[in-house]
This record gives structure tokens, C-alpha cells and sequence, in this order.
């Protein structure tokens, strides 16, 4: 009889183990649930990240694009003002050559011997003879000059169908890389738009607030001369709007940030970060100070201003303000003094 009861005690025990078992793989099973949802938001998140990256690539893309654009454009102008002056110069000098020209003519359409022969006055004729002598020299100098601003001018209309021709490629470059930026854009905000409304809100407020939306206590490492004047310049842009292709006043990217705070202190930076990176002396993160340029990525295409106490002010991606952010916040690739 103790015997069954022990048995029945067993199978009881058996039982017991199996359902607790099974309650603890059902528990374990719907404590992973929740992960396995989010997991697919934290992609979208990564998706929007790498979008973001994406665009601001093709936004330096488009600022190096215009800038060259701007510049070939400037140089088109002057060559179209050297043009219409060579122009001019040689017009006033085939008017002069034409009226040299029926001069001699003129005074030389007979032969010379033959003229002070029949001359009344051989005196006079000698006189005239040695003065046409001087105007043929002086003529086939002004020919020679004329030949010579026509080939300075022949240069300067290759030249500028040349610069022309550039201006038309990086016009259309400008327009390629405008359009890809929209296009990362508008998918980034398609992705966020798929996240749920809490989600979404959360991604709202850190985008605006930021990782560190006030300077650390403390934060006033001192600063002198343009890079404290730079440094004024972009504590003064806090909170203004990411604008890509912008630089300032009233929005900025990245890049567009640095330049306009320099130009504060006036200092001209390039417009991209890629050329901002070897617009100064580069010096090691472990001893950067306040006004040098944080260059971000391996490609050079975000860029920041350290302001001391370990921090950056940078335009970091649209719906994002200018704004303060620990200098680590994404792979640091050089330092740049300017």
C-alpha cells in the first residue's frame, strides 16, 4: 500500500515537473514576444539612421557640386567681359588699319619711279615717298598686333566653351545629387511615418531635444581670436532648423554650420566637410580645443565644432535643430584646426 501511494507520490511528481516546465518555456516564450515585435521598429529606426547618413553624403555631394558651379560661373562672366573688350580693341584697330590702307592706295598707285618722273614737284614727292615709307612700317605693325589679339581672342572663346561645358556638367551634377537626397529623404520619412504613434512621438522629441540638449555643467572652456569668435558664432545657431544645401543664417547643414560660423570670425572655410577637414592643421581628438572641426565618418561627410567639456555643436539631420552632442556620438575620423 506505501508502495502505490509512493508511486502514485512519483507520478504526481513527474507531472508537476512537466507542467512547471512547460509554464516556464510558455513564460520564457512570452517574455521574447515583445522583442521579436520590436526588433522590426529597431530596424526601421537603423534604416532611418543609415538613410539619413546617405543623404547628408549626397548633400556634400551637391554643396561640392555648386560650389564649383558658383566658381565656373564667375569665371564664365569674366571671360565673357575679356571677350567683348579684345573684341572691341580689335574692332578700333581695323578701323585704324583701313584707313591706313586707302591711304596707301592712295599716295602709292603708281609705281614710285614713274610718279617722280611726272611729279611737278620731285621734292615734294620725296617728302611724301619717306612719310608712306613710315606709315607702311607702322602698319605692318598695327597687322602684326591685330593677328595677335585675334589668336588671344580665338583662346579666350575656347576657354569659355570649355568653362561653359564644365558649368553644364556640374549643373547637372547638382541636379543628380538634389535628387537623390530628396529621394533618402523622403524614404527616411516614409519609414518613420511606418512606426507607431508612440514610436514615432518618442523619435519626435529625442530628434529635437537631442543626446545632450544643454551644455554640460561647466561647459565655458575658454576661447580666444576667430576660434572663440567661431565658437560664439555657432552657440548663437542653437536651435535654428537643419536646411540641407543651407549655410546660414536662417538654416543650416552640417558643413554649411562650420562655414558660416568661421565667416562670423572671418574666416573663409571650403563649403564641404570633406574640404574643411584640410582647411587647418589636424591635431589628435585627445587634444582638441574649443573652435576646431570634428570630422565624422570614414568619408568625411559630417562634421561638428568642439566646444569643450567633451561636446560638439552641429546640425545633426533634418527635423533635427542645431544643437550640442557628445563628441563620440558616431566614429570620429580627424580633427582640424583651423
Amino acid at each position: 500500500m506505501g508502495f502505490h501511494r509512493r508511486r502514485a507520490s512519483s507520478g504526481f511528481d513527474r507531472g508537476a515537473s512537466v507542467a512547471v516546465g512547460f509554464l516556464s518555456l510558455a513564460a520564457a516564450v512570452l517574455a521574447a514576444a515583445p522583442a521579436v515585435v520590436a526588433a522590426p521598429h529597431d530596424d526601421t529606426r537603423a534604416e532611418v539612421d543609415r538613410l539619413y547618413a546617405e543623404a547628408e553624403k549626397a548633400t556634400e555631394a551637391y554643396n561640392k557640386a555648386d560650389e564649383r558651379a558658383d566658381a565656373l560661373r564667375g569665371k564664365v562672366g569674366s571671360a565673357q567681359d575679356r571677350i567683348a573688350r579684345q573684341q572691341e580693341r580689335i574692332n578700333t584697330m581695323r578701323e585704324k588699319l583701313g584707313s591706313l590702307a586707302g591711304a596707301q592706295y592712295r599716295a602709292g598707285g603708281i609705281d614710285p619711279s614713274l610718279a617722280l618722273l611726272f611729279s611737278e614737284d620731285p621734292d615734294d614727292y620725296l617728302d611724301k615717298a619717306a612719310t608712306l615709307d613710315r606709315i607702311t612700317v607702322h602698319q605692318a605693325g598695327e597687322l602684326r598686333e591685330l593677328q595677335s589679339a585675334m589668336r588671344d581672342l580665338a583662346q579666350e572663346r575656347a576657354e569659355a566653351s570649355r568653362v561653359l561645358r564644365a558649368l553644364e556638367r556640374s549643373r547637372t551634377a547638382v541636379a543628380a545629387h538634389k535628387k537623390t537626397v530628396e529621394r533618402k529623404l523622403a524614404e527616411a520619412r516614409r519609414l518613420l511615418n511606418s512606426l507607431p504613434d508612440g514610436e514615432r512621438a518618442a523619435h519626435d522629441r529625442a530628434a529635437r531635444s537631442g543626446r545632450s540638449a544643454v551644455p554640460a555643467p561647466g561647459d565655458a572652456a575658454p576661447a580666444s581670436g576667430r576660434a572663440g569668435a567661431a565658437v560664439a558664432a555657432v552657440r548663437s545657431a542653437l536651435g535654428r532648423p537643419y536646411v540641407w544645401g543651407a549655410n546660414g543664417p536662417g538654416g543650416f547643414d552640417c558643413s554649411g554650420l562650420m562655414q558660416w560660423s568661421y565667416a562670423q570670425a572671418g574666416v573663409a572655410l571650403p563649403r564641404t566637410s570633406q574640404a574643411q577637414r584640410y582647411a587647418g592643421r589636424q591635431v589628435p581628438l585627445s587634444a582638441a580645443q574649443p573652435g576646431d572641426l570634428v570630422i565624422y565618418r570614414s568619408d568625411a561627410s559630417h562634421v561638428g565644432m568642439y566646444v569643450g567639456n567633451g561636446q560638439v555643436i552641429h546640425a545633426p539631420y533634418p527635423g533635427a535643430p542645431v544643437r550640442y552632442d557628445p563628441v563620440g556620438m558616431m566614429p570620429v575620423s580627424s580633427v582640424t584646426r583651423v
